[in-house]
């Protein structure tokens, strides 16, 4: 029995593969999304109980192995994972995804946290934020900016100016556009600010090619692969990272 961690369109993706192979296989949530995307596994949901937890799951349930493949923010899930599997003896596989990387004529400028993105995002920009819930309050920093959140689920007490708007991702780069057209239609210019919520991979690129088309910057963090920022005209904030295209690399 492989247990897969779950919650990304990666862990969709090889669920999918594991139930056409006919491989025995339960995939974990967290419980963090009321309704979750169905999956082709049988799931479970919530957390183990801590590491104790975990073991006795384990034993329970006959585990042979374990799949992270939790989303780029859930890094204490990863790290706790990788040990317990360690002393265990348990084979452990790691689904992560590529680093973001500067593409021609992109100029990235570093940060080291979300609550440094305030002084790389000037005042009155517009910013598209992309990242998990729980990680709203660690981007306060950008009161002052008009700020679009993108999330699962609605998102409450946000900070004045700020507005939610629900989706499900993976996201095309027709998807990003229909954001950045609706908003200029509303507020009758462009968006300055774009953030989002985790390093690179299919289901996001169309972040990146939105944010190129789009003339804009791009706050980007990575959590496997160190912590990077890039800015422009259009920004998006999440992991920490800003990149503006047109200028050098």
């Amino acid at each position: 029995m492989i247990l897969v961690l779950a919650g990304t369109a990666e862990a969709r993706a090889l669920c999918e593969a594991m139930a056409a192979a006919g491989i025995a296989g339960v995939a974990s949530l967290s419980g963090a999304v009321a309704a979750p995307a169905e999956l082709a596994l049988p799931v479970r949901i919530g957390g183990f109980g801590g590491e104790a937890g975990f073991r006795d799951y384990r034993a329970a349930q006959g585990l042979t192995g374990v799949v992270d493949a939790t989303h780029p923010f859930a890094a204490r899930i990863t790290e706790r994972t990788s040990r317990v599997c360690k002393e265990l003896g348990l084979p452990l596989c790691l689904i992560a995804r590529a680093s973001w990387a500067a593409g021609p004529g992109d100029e990235w400028v570093e940060v080291t946290d979300p609550e440094a993105l305030g002084r790389v995002i000037p005042r009155g920009a517009r910013v598209l934020l992309t990242v998990g819930r729980k990680e709203i309050a660690r981007y306060h920093g950008l009161k002052g900016r008009e700020v679009l959140v993108r999330s699962i689920e609605p998102v409450d007490d946000l900070p004045e100016g700020w507005r939610s708007v629900t989706a499900r991702p993976p996201f095309t780069a027709e998807d990003e556009d229909g954001h950045r057209l609706a908003g200029d239609e509303e507020r009758g210019r462009r968006r300055h600010g774009q953030a989002g919520g985790g390093p690179g991979g299919g289901g996001a690129r169309g972040d990146d090619l939105a944010a190129r088309i789009a003339g804009g910057r791009d706050d980007r963090r990575d959590r496997r692969g160190g912590d990077g920022v890039g800015a422009g005209p259009m920004s998006r904030a999440g992991d920490h990272g800003v990149r503006r295209p047109g200028g050098t690399p």
